[in-house]
């Protein structure tokens, strides 16, 4: 097999997860590491050298409320391919993280519960796929429970994501009456059987639709029912076209129970056969615009997120940096655009699903975790001459702003490094107010907070309390020189700097962010800022 970058790259499949909360998400990365042969029974991901179990979901929050809130990336070879699953959190208030990993990914799989349909957090999720091109494999979950008419499904998908539905297999009956699928290209019947007690996979072998042996498991009203709809859904649906399925118009449609590890198998391969391998990536060298292609010899790639304290006995500090080209080695020096600083990057780490692993070679497509001390930071482009600038990531203004003070005040210090490293790593957003001592932390929703909490106390050892805080909205602001030194200098109440040292407007209303932008036109107040 070639080692060249571009015929490595061409080999990689990078995708993402995204679904509303307890639609199965974490159950199907689980089942679809299972089915690469990543990990030998679901729910037990397990990290070498240490006893406790683990799954995706690492974080004491995670596992106490069975919820995602932060990304993870797991890494695993199968069918010839390297595929790097990204499960992406599924509750709205870390949305941000989010949009970050999906910068990373280029295809999406959308898990819809059967019983539910598409639900507010995966239409939200859909649109920044849309923003960013990225191509959707849909996944209908938990069809093993009662379950929405399947074409009402389908409708459902057309009419709220204008995206052309195409079933590749189709589902015989649902709950307590699903019997399996049949696969309509292959005119097979792939049967369906509950999980014994033991926890064994008990599902048979897949028959020839036409052959006498289909009579073992559908008896003839059941055959009658999937054979007409089958015939209406192969009328009434498109057939399904990658190109159009690549350019964002089409996703085919793929049934099953994650739980049960029905159809996940079928999902897999489909992911093998359809999701694009890693494109060119637009990027700024020396000011002019140009496009970066897996297949370049120059290693460059972009921090989309910045995890710490994964393993809190080393106290670890860990950027994901997706390689955009070039063939990537151990002890390879990596410059930061912005920075200009260069980094030997002696311990890169792969994430397989039951083992970190030393990267020694890593390309395009790829994900590695590079260990650092607060030298790399989220929206960081990293390359062998430093030259070039990918499009930063976004920070939104939050919804939620509230003050933060430790209960012990001879930690203070303590807390100001903890709520920046955190602000970093994107779980909540930093203010400094220019005038008073309180940090003003910024969160989608409420939720934040409480991780917030809870991985200050956990991971250091800090007891904090938050409270009202007098402001409602934050802007950053923008504009000349002159102009943002007269508003600030007569806005200082409300003038504070975040993370990066940017200006902020802290406004107690949003009536009176519209009030001051009137005022002063030539002041730009922004609700989403470019980290980079």
């Amino acid at each position: 097999m070639s080692t060249s970058p571009a015929a490595q790259a061409a080999r990689r499949r990078t995708f993402a997860i995204i679904s509303h909360p307890d639609a199965g998400k974490t159950t199907l990365t689980e089942n679809l590491l299972l089915a690469g042969g990543a990990i030998r029974a679901a729910g037990q991901v397990r990290a070498r050298g240490e006893n406790r179990r683990t799954r995706s979901d690492w974080m004491k929050i995670e596992r106490e409320r069975g919820i995602s809130v932060s990304a993870s990336v797991m890494t695993f070879d199968h069918a010839g391919l390297m595929f790097n699953l990204l499960d992406t959190p599924g509750h709205e208030d870390f949305s941000e993280d989010t949009y970050r990993t999906l910068t990373a990914a280029d295809a999406a799989v959308m898990v819809l519960d059967a019983a539910k349909g598409i639900e507010p957090q995966t239409l939200k999720l859909f649109e920044v796929c849309r923003l960013r091109d990225i191509p959707i494999v849909t996944f209908i979950n938990k069809m093993d429970r009662e379950a929405q008419d399947p074409f009402a499904l389908l409708d459902e998908i057309g009419s709220k994501l204008a995206l052309d539905p195409a079933p590749l297999y189709w589902p015989a009956g649902s709950g307590g009456r699903f019997k399996g699928m049949l696969d309509l290209r292959e005119q097979r019947f792939i049967p369906f059987a509950k999980k014994g007690p033991d926890g064994e996979q008990g599902h048979p072998a897949a028959v020839n639709f036409a052959g006498n042996s289909l009579a073992t498991f559908l008896g003839p009203d059941e055959l009658a029912e999937l054979t007409d709809n089958a015939e209406l859904v192969q009328g009434a649906s498109k057939p399904f076209d990658i190109g159009s399925f690549l350019e964002g118009h089409m996703t085919p449609v793929f049934f099953g129970s994650a739980l049960r590890h029905f159809g996940v198998d079928e999902l897999l391969a489909g992911l093998g056969a359809y999701a694009p391998p890693p494109k060119a990536v637009a990027a700024v060298k020396a000011g002019e615009p140009t496009q970066v292609i897996p297949g370049d010899r120059e290693v460059s790639g972009f921090v989309f997120k910045v995890q710490a304290n994964m393993d809190p006995n080393h106290r670890d500090r860990i950027a994901f940096l997706r390689l955009t080209s070039g063939q990537f080695t151990r002890g390879m020096k990596l410059k930061v655009q912005n920075t200009g600083r260069q980094l030997s990057v002696n311990a890169p780490i792969m994430f397989f699903a039951s083992d970190r692993e030393l990267a020694e070679e890593a390309y395009a497509g790829d994900v590695i975790g590079i260990p650092n001390h607060g030298v790399l930071r989220v929206g960081d482009s990293l390359s062998e001459t430093g030259a070039l600038r990918f499009a930063g990531l976004p920070n939104f203004a939050p919804e939620i702003l509230q003050r933060v003070r430790v209960k012990d005040p001879l930690k203070a210090k303590h807390l100001k490094k903890a709520l920046e490293g955190l602000a970093e790593e994107g779980v909540t957003q930093l203010f400094r107010p220019n005038i008073g001592a309180d940090f003003i932390v910024g969160a989608v929703g409420q939720l934040q907070l409480e991780v917030m909490a809870d991985r200050l106390a956990n991971e250091y050892a800090l007891e904090v309390i938050f409270e009202a805080s007098p402001f409602a909205e934050a802007r950053w602001i923008g504009g000349d020189k002159a102009d943002l030194e007269d508003f600030a200098g007569k806005h200082r109440m409300a003038m504070a700097a975040d993370i990066d040292e940017q200006p902020v407007f802290l406004a107690k209303t949003a009536w009176e962010i519209g009030y001051v932008a009137e005022r002063y036109p030539k002041v730009r107040f922004e609700r989403s800022k470019e980290r980079a």
